[in-house]
């Protein structure tokens, strides 16, 4: 959430930086120009009754220790009429402040000033690119052509189970899926520092709240009631960077602990309301995928260097499997709800002929905290600050398991397992009799 004090005495520059999201969002900003102002209205009236009641305070307390009487009463019911005045503006400020962070709560993030400005993905920047896309001598099937004939994706069962946009993965797929969560892992935890959590997959508003996908995005979410009249639902994570944000929410974190660094791998729920029809074959787009998520907590004025290195952590699982990829910086107009700066990591898919997302990595300044009540102290009886929170998948593992069948793909149907893989998978290929 957006700082209203800051909102409110910036309201010119939070619009225009806004309006580079777009023309909507800035639009949405000028409702917030009459809040602001009666704001500013009430606090000054605020502060001078509050002198005014300072200085009744001083007088009747000269007026105590003499002998008018009459004075002191009169003193004392000026006194009282003023409290009651301040206690209707406090109650007014209130209000004000109510409406003020109820309407933040649905405005994103002010992009960085290096972000660029554009409208949609068409105007993201490629970075850098990594390896090079393979070449075949025949025509590379989609992964669901190649999974399927396999006996290794299995969609029809699982809209049996579940409906659409949901699937099995049996044999080799399977492995290959539990092979590759290890892998990520270890290498978090083992070469890149992170420290690895096993967080709830259900989780409470609050904690939605504090990332930002409430209550924006509700309809993207999965919600579960444990009884018909269960006044405090539960939710289901669409990400791993929810429960990982918010496990210091409310706290101020020590002097040194700075940054924190933790990595989980979990299963995420979407309902992906408003893209339907979008990538419905295959794996691409689930309502249930797992990822291992990477998140940081750090100070402000060290947080940009930690979005390269959040990044780089990504970057290294891509390039351990060999996967060709690019690394783009989100435009103004595609970047996420509560981030400031994203780099996307984009994996070659050859059926598409086109890079798909794997991976968004994102740093959300103090947006998230604020909402989340997440500071730390610099040093010891120092005011605490709000941290800046980081977030990126380390990586989406379906979408993984695409690349790898696509990328790896051979003229017989059958898919190369990638090197770094191979011990845990047992083989170094799959395919006929061997899933």
């Amino acid at each position: 959430m957006l700082d209203a004090r800051y909102v409110a005495e910036h309201l010119d520059e939070v619009r225009e930086r806004l309006s580079r999201r777009s023309p909507s969002w800035g639009s949405a900003v000028e409702a917030l120009g009459p809040l602001a102002e009666r704001r500013r209205r009430l606090i000054v009236e605020t502060e001078a009754l509050a002198a005014q009641r300072n200085a009744a305070n001083q007088a009747m307390a000269e007026l105590a220790k003499g002998p008018d009487k009459e004075a002191f009463a009169k003193r004392r019911d000026e006194l009282k009429a003023l409290s009651g005045q301040i206690k209707e503006k406090e109650a007014a400020l209130a209000e004000v402040l109510t409406e003020l962070e109820s309407r933040l709560l649905e405005l994103p993030n002010l992009p960085h000033p290096d972000v660029p400005v554009g409208a949609s993905e068409e105007d993201n920047r490629v970075v850098r690119s990594w390896g090079e896309a393979p070449r075949f001598d025949f025509e590379p099937k989609p992964h669901y052509e190649l999974g399927e004939p396999l006996g290794l994706l299995d969609f029809e069962r699982a809209a049996k189970l579940s409906g659409a946009r949901f699937s099995v993965l049996w044999g080799a797929a399977a492995r290959l899926e539990r092979a590759l969560v290890g892998f990520m892992l270890d290498l978090h935890t083992r070469e890149h520092g992170y420290r690895e959590v096993a967080p709830p997959y259900l989780v409470r508003g609050d904690a939605l709240r504090g990332t930002g996908q409430l209550p924006k995005f509700e309809a993207d979410l999965f919600k579960t009631q444990r009884s018909p009249d269960d006044p405090e639902p539960l939710y289901l994570i669409p990400t791993a960077e929810v429960p990982l944000t918010n496990l210091h929410a409310g706290e101020i974190l020590d002097p040194g602990v700075l940054p924190l660094a933790y990595t989980a791998f979990t299963p995420c729920f979407r309902s992906e309301a408003g893209s339907y029809g979008k990538d419905v074959r295959g794996l691409f787009r689930q309502h249930q995928f797992d990822k291992v998520e990477l998140v940081r907590f750090a100070e402000a004025e060290h947080s940009y260097e930690e979005l390269e290195k959040l990044t780089a952590h990504a970057e290294a699982v891509l390039q351990r499997l060999g996967l060709h990829y690019r690394v783009v910086e989100l435009c103004t107009g595609d970047l996420g709800f509560g981030s400031a700066k994203t780099y996307d990591l984009e994996v070659w898919l050859p059926s598409q002929q086109r890079f798909r997302e794997i991976s968004s990595c994102s740093n959300c300044e103090d947006f998230q905290a604020r909402r989340a009540q997440i500071r730390h102290r610099p040093a010891p009886k120092e005011k605490p600050r709000l941290v800046h929170t980081l977030n990126g998948s380390g990586v989406a593992v379906g979408r993984t398991l695409i690349a790898i069948f696509e990328q790896y793909q051979n003229a017989d149907g059958s898919i190369t397992v990638p090197e770094v893989l191979r011990p845990t998978m047992g083989t170094d290929r799959i395919g006929p009799g061997k899933s």
